[in-house]
């Protein structure tokens, strides 16, 4: 899906390319869109970098620089997008590999690990770094109000790297321990069913009222986020694309209704006592 790139005001870093020699590479966590999501550290990767290296819409957001090159890539070579990384690194770039959200969440350093791993063996004296960003259930979260209060887990519903089957068993395992569950690439035009699928084992785990989050573009100028309940959500999992974060509440995620606004659900910390408990336990 196209959107309006967001641009990241960074500062000026001077030049950058080196000429000769090993360089370095960090992979860089955007973070959702907005730039004041951005964090300080991953500001400075790429302004200092000499080399972008990333998914195209992820790199438009990133001003371009004279001296720096961007070498962009569709979202289905990320093996082959980080040992271009790697190899840039290898004859002296300083290299930045951008990932939306947090790069360490179903994202662009476990490639780069798994790519250096399989690699040159020259690669492994290169300096690398990964800069956390903010994922995409943390940003669903903090709008929500507090959902992963208590244990929580993430799981993807793509099957690209996965069997479906494999996901259905992480699926039923966390319901069954009564985790908060985040959906991550929940839906596609090529897979448009797995998000139905899913909740509908969930619904067969939860009670109806549980709560469920459906959050769109969090972070972007188009994000939308409903709270529904395990009954409404089967039926709305064709309103979901791959920009959407689902959350499943737990057994204990609770709603505070709000006259005239939307819910705010939290999930308690304690399974055991009251959830009107204060912060030191006391009920």
């Amino acid at each position: 899906m196209s959107e309006r790139p967001i641009y990241f005001d960074l500062p000026d870093a001077g030049p950058t390319r080196l000429s000769a020699g090993l360089g370095s590479l960090t992979v860089v966590g955007l973070g959702p869109g907005e730039a004041h999501w951005l964090t300080p550290a991953a500001q400075h990767a790429l302004a200092s970098a000499s080399d972008l290296v990333g998914y195209g819409p992820y790199l438009d957001r990133i001003p371009d620089r004279p001296d720096c090159v961007k070498h962009g890539s569709d979202n289905r070579v990320e093996l082959d997008r980080a040992r271009h990384a790697l190899g840039l690194a290898a004859r002296g770039g300083k290299v930045a590999v951008v990932s939306g959200g947090d790069p360490g969440v179903f994202a662009m350093a476990a490639a780069v690990f798994e790519a250096l791993e399989a690699g040159e063996p020259t690669w492994l004296a290169l300096p690398i770094t990964v800069e956390p960003g903010i994922t995409a259930m943390l940003a669903a979260a903090a709008k929500a109000g507090a959902p992963l209060g208590g244990d929580f887990c993430a799981i993807s519903l793509s099957d690209n790297l996965k069997p479906w089957e494999v996901i259905t068993a992480r699926l039923e395992a966390a319901l069954a321990a009564d985790f908060v569950i985040s959906l991550y690439n929940p839906i596609s035009k090529a897979r448009p069913w797995q998000l139905g699928a899913a909740l509908e084992l969930a619904a067969r785990h939860r009670p109806p009222e549980t709560p469920v989050i459906f959050a769109r573009a969090v972070g972007r100028r188009d994000e939308a986020l409903r709270v529904l309940a395990m009954s409404e959500a089967v039926a709305a999992a064709e309103t979901a694309d791959m920009a959407t974060l689902v959350m499943i509440g737990a057994s204990s995620t609770r709603l505070i209704e709000r006259p005239g606004q939307r819910p705010i659900v939290y999930t308690p910390r304690s399974v055991t006592k009251s959830p009107w408990a204060t912060s030191q336990g006391r009920t």
